[in-house]
């Protein structure tokens, strides 16, 4: 396969420019027309136009671009399966929700190990965003977060959920906020319709941030109120850092997986799904 080549179509496609897609590869233009000349080669079509207008694909191109993603993805799995070929039978690239990781890291791994352990694994906490286009791209072989993004080759399950509660270093009740001193938290679109909903009145904060140990550690240095995730809040109130806000109820955050639609009954994949899937399971009760 000539990776270079499906690597240089998916790029025109997004910029419908050659010399940009020639700067974002780092390659001379006539190389980038070079490729695509290849390709429209072995498939005796034309894929791009180029007019006054400027570059747009055809239909054949339009027909093209799904799988040329799947192709640029299976590249990547067999990279990567190639490159960790030793001790290990295969390899794992986990993504893991940034607050997910902060409760879960260390008892998921620990759990994987044990139930896998002729793979080798790599994980990374990041936002629900990136992970949806590593997903997609073959960066990562597994997610979990909070955000589906449905993309057509991806393959999304919920498997349990976290709940984040209000709490304060002064109000013990909603009324006694200061809304000059409230943290926003907006952990993900699901969780900030919620929260508006809850508390219209505290939803234009004047400070805001996406994750828990970040509003953890603002709200005790700044003073206020802000929702934390459960055991966040445990910890702050059994050390007197902060008090419940008693008529304030939870908010519910939905964990899903994903997974490429082609590996989603894979044994390996449903090994760790259902590790992570006890583990908030067991959280909740």
């Amino acid at each position: 396969m000539q990776i270079d080549l499906i690597e240089t179509f998916l790029d025109l496609m997004e910029t419908r420019s050659f010399n940009r897609t020639a700067e974002r590869l780092n390659i001379t233009q006539s190389t980038v027309s070079h490729r695509v000349k290849a390709l429209e080669t072995q498939f005796n079509r034309k894929l791009f136009t180029r007019n006054k207008g400027g570059t747009a694909p055809t239909a054949s191109g339009l027909r093209f671009l799904d799988h040329a993603k799947a192709l640029q993805n299976q590249w990547h799995e067999a990279t990567r399966a190639v490159e960790s070929a030793g001790a290990y039978e295969r390899s794992m690239r986990l993504g893991i929700q940034h607050d997910v990781s902060e409760i879960f890291a260390g008892a998921w791994l620990s759990a994987i190990r044990t139930e896998l352990p002729a793979t080798s694994l790599y994980m990374e906490a990041d936002y629900s965003i990136q992970m949806n286009r590593d997903l997609a791209a073959g960066d990562l072989d597994l997610a979990i977060l909070y955000t589906p993004h449905y993309l057509p080759d991806l393959h999304y399950e919920r498997i349990g959920e976290l709940h984040y509660h209000l709490v304060s270093t002064s109000a013990r009740t909603i009324a006694e906020i200061e809304p000059h001193s409230y943290i926003q938290a907006v952990y993900s679109p699901a969780f900030d319709r919620a929260h508006r909903l809850a508390l219209p009145h505290l939803s234009a904060a004047p400070l805001a941030a996406g994750q828990n140990t970040a509003i953890a550690e603002l709200m005790t240095k700044l003073g206020g109120a802000a929702y934390v995730a459960a055991p966040t809040a445990r910890r702050l109130i059994e050390t007197g850092a902060a008090h419940a806000v008693t008529d304030a109820g939870p908010i519910v955050q939905t964990v899903y997986a994903a997974t490429s639609v082609r590996t989603r009954h894979a044994h390996q994949h449903r090994r760790i799904i259902a590790v992570m899937e006890g583990l908030l399971t067991a959280q909740s009760h």
